[in-house]
């Protein structure tokens, strides 16, 4: 196995045991995650609308 892989079998390992030993923790993060990327889209939309308004 190349290092790489290593690395993301090792990664997707500890979400899992992150998110089975803190699940509450773990979708306030999720949560937080997809507020910030809804504010960013939102904020595009406004700037393209804004651009060709």
């Amino acid at each position: 196995m190349n290092v790489k892989k290593i690395v993301l079998l090792a990664v997707v390992a500890l979400l899992l045991f992150y998110l089975i030993t803190q699940p509450t923790q773990s979708a306030e993060g999720v949560q937080t995650v997809l507020g910030w990327l809804r504010d960013g889209a939102d904020a595009i939309i406004t700037f393209v609308k804004e651009l060709f308004a």
